[in-house]
């Protein structure tokens, strides 16, 4: 893990601003300092400003990515066994100013894996929310959702909406969120 350093940009990057969501491009040889590298994307503050740089971005930080990992047998899933990888998927997606996943903080409400036609591949509806309903970090974060989703390989299609009712609130979050964020 690289956090709490700090590293040269190697090349101009794409990045996102926290939490408003804003594209912007961040410069070669700027000066990134890396706060948080978890679930494939990297959070950095450059001069005095949160970004969110992209996993596929990485190697703009100076950082190896890793190959992504393939089915080991190459048999089709059970649909529960696809349902876990969904959930472990969705656990690898984390809010970019807190240091925990999005299912433990509780902002995923629903997640429905669904066979499309002869049921070679497969569907995820998920319903979820965000801490708080003006964060700009929304759309990113319904993409980031979107994208781990489609990484698996018998999902084809996904969807992901984004909810506000019942409002978020931190008793949603799991016990080891609370105590890892100090709540307990």
């Amino acid at each position: 893990m690289h956090t709490n350093e700090t590293v040269t940009l190697t090349r101009d990057v794409e990045a996102s601003v926290v939490p408003v969501g804003t594209k912007v491009t961040l410069q070669k040889g700027e000066q990134a300092y890396i706060t948080q590298s978890l679930g494939g994307t990297y959070s950095v503050v450059v001069n005095g400003n949160m970004f969110r740089i992209d996993g596929k971005d990485a190697d703009a930080l100076g950082v190896e990515t890793a190959a992504k990992p393939t089915s080991a047998t190459g048999q089709p899933r059970t649909k529960e066994e696809l349902e876990k990888e969904v959930w472990d998927q969705l656990k690898t997606c984390y809010d970019p100013e807190i240091p925990v996943n999005i299912v433990d903080l509780g902002l995923i409400y629903d997640c429905q894996v669904a066979p499309i036609g002869e049921g070679k591949s497969y569907k995820a509806d998920v319903k979820m929310t965000l801490t708080a309903p003006g964060c700009g970090m929304g759309p990113v974060l319904a993409q980031d959702v979107q994208n781990k989703l489609l990484s698996v390989e018998e999902i084809d299609e996904a969807n992901v909406e984004l909810v506000w009712d019942p409002p978020w609130n931190q008793g949603m979050m799991t016990e080891a969120a609370k105590l890892q964020l100090g709540l307990v």
